[in-house]
């Protein structure tokens, strides 16, 4: 099974630039421009922060965009998820359950996708089954799994299927000594171990933290796939963030005897590495602030 990874293509309602002066929909397009001489893909997977606002037409861009790649490459699906910058309900209007065919038409088997609850659906490609989840959290930067959703999880895991369970979300259920990281990870990763534990589950692919990143959710492999948008840079100060021009993905291998593997692919930017956002010390500690919870704040 090979995958291409994408996430965080932060794609506006329009291609004009972003505030910090990137094209989005040109990072796109340049990133699968480059991925164009990848071969044997079985299927795409997208993790979130597809749109920057959550516009209909960012959406609309997404799926014309990757839906062509996805052509293009013979035909293969295309898995999507929620990300906290994405809006539930505009995703749904342009993706539908976010398991597509090439064609743009909807292949879920099962899915879960009342506005209120979750984008969480189930399919399968080439012997694994790709179940997507929904961590989002409206007007938050960090992610958090409902207790609906992971009970729904586990129903859905306790029958194993075939070569195994291929799971996709947005926010890192894993995280270095970094505090951006660990403010808007994943805020439940303990429940997401005890849901998945003992399961077929052979790889959990996530995004949302800008840099690649591997790690082990209790024996789960683990892999933050760069964003496509920019890259955050951690040669900076302790308690600092810098975000640095540079659309990236990954291409995900599983079985064998090696399986699974992970390769981060970067696009051949001119601009590649200049700076597009710098935060200082306090500006960061200001931004982890707006987001504690109301229970971390009246401590």
């Amino acid at each position: 099974m090979k995958i291409l990874h994408l996430s965080d293509t932060h794609l506006e309602r329009t291609d004009a630039p972003n505030r910090h002066g990137v094209g989005a929909t040109d990072s796109l397009r340049l990133m699968l421009a480059e991925l164009r001489h990848q071969r044997g893909v079985d299927a795409i997977v997208v993790t979130g922060d597809l749109a920057n606002d959550g516009a209909v037409e960012a959406y609309s861009a997404v799926r014309e965009l990757i839906g062509g790649f996805a052509r293009r490459m013979g035909g293969v699906p295309v898995f999507y998820t929620t990300g906290n910058h994405d809006e539930r309900e505009a995703f749904g209007k342009v993706l539908g359950s976010g398991h597509l065919a090439a064609d743009g038409t909807d292949r879920v088997v099962s899915a879960v996708f009342p506005v209120e609850f979750a984008c969480a659906a189930v399919s399968d490609v080439g012997g694994y089954r790709f179940i997507t989840l929904d961590s989002l959290v409206p007007g938050k930067v960090y992610g958090r799994l409902s207790g609906a959703q992971l009970d729904w999880l586990k129903e859905e895991l306790s029958t194993p299927f075939g070569n195994g369970t291929v799971l996709a979300l947005h926010h890192p259920p894993i995280a270095l000594d970094v505090p951006t990281q660990q403010a808007f990870g994943l805020r439940n990763p303990g429940e997401l171990a005890d849901a998945i534990r003992g399961s077929d589950v052979r790889v959990v692919l996530t995004g949302h933290f800008h840099l690649q990143l591997f790690g082990f959710l209790e024996a789960t492999p683990v892999w933050v796939t760069p964003g496509v948008v920019n890259r955050i840079d951690l040669t900076t100060a302790y308690g600092t963030e810098r975000a640095v021009r540079g659309a990236s993905a990954s291409r995900v291998e599983l079985g064998g005897d090696t399986g699974p593997m992970f390769h981060t692919l970067h696009a051949r930017d001119p601009r590649a590495h200049e700076t597009v956002y710098q935060l200082d010390a306090e500006q960061t500690r200001s931004v982890i602030e707006r987001e504690r919870e109301p229970e971390q704040q009246g401590g």
